[in-house]
């Protein structure tokens, strides 16, 4: 999968992907996750409200988008290959062989599509901007999760707090209601997808950022919704011109 160029610099390309875009279990494996279904419509079989941000990120910046097409019950494509989350109870309860088909058939295809295309655009001269598109509970085990957007970073890599930091002020102006955290509910250095690029790509070269909504704004209403994305995307717009000096 290729993408265009970045809005506003021939230098810089976007890369959107969204790890936990489906709830949906692939037929031969639908007998095995019967008695969890009902989960596969909660937070913990999909991030609802990430697809549509991702696709949306993704046309206004001219960027392929990576989404993941099987529930993260099934195997989770933001987590690292040796973490004991990667796989559920109920895909655990599988055997090995059905265990290995799952990863040879939807996470290392998913996770290599990415890093070769990173690769490719590194190697081609470019930077590469990687938004990872992803969304939260409002509440979790009883805590309240106390903000509407976070913005998941490496506090050690410069590039990516400026970014985050002019994205954030530019929410401040644009969507002053919107209650804007930056490496909340979690670390932007916890395991995940960016966190695993970082490792791979200098970050002069590539920036791994990932958007983390709060689910309350997903079914706040379709108009509030759809103004908080346009906020959000509105914003980082506004942020990379900043932070390229475009």
């Amino acid at each position: 999968m290729t993408g265009a160029r970045g809005p506003a610099s021939s230098g810089i390309r976007f890369l959107v992907s969204c790890e936990h875009a489906s709830n949906a279990i692939p037929a031969p494996y639908e007998e095995a996750f019967a008695a969890v279904r009902p989960l596969l419509d909660s937070h913990e079989g999909y991030d609802a409200g990430a697809l549509q941000m991702g696709h949306e990120l993704a046309r206004a910046l001219g960027a392929p988008l990576f989404a993941g097409k099987a529930s993260r019950l099934l195997i989770d494509l933001n987590r690292s290959p040796d973490n004991a989350g990667l796989y559920s109870a109920a895909s655990r309860a599988l055997d090995d062989a059905a265990r290995r088909r799952i990863r040879d058939e939807h996470y290392l295809p998913y996770r290599q599509g990415v890093q070769n295309t990173v690769e490719r655009w590194l190697a081609a001269g470019e930077r590469v901007i990687h938004l990872s598109s992803h969304s939260f509970t409002p509440e979790l085990d009883g805590v309240v999760r106390e903000a509407d957007l976070g913005l998941l970073y490496d506090p050690a890599r410069e590039g990516e707090v400026t970014l985050c930091r002019a994205w954030q002020e530019a929410l401040a102006e644009i969507a002053p209601t919107l209650r804007v955290r930056s490496n909340y509910p979690y670390t932007g250095t916890s395991d995940g997808l960016t966190t695993a690029l970082r490792r791979l790509f200098p970050g002069d070269r590539y920036l791994g950022i990932e958007i983390e909504l709060n689910q309350a704004l997903v079914f706040a209403g379709r108009r509030h919704w759809q103004g908080v994305r346009r906020g959000v995307i509105d914003a980082l717009l506004a942020a990379f011109a900043r932070h390229t000096g475009g």
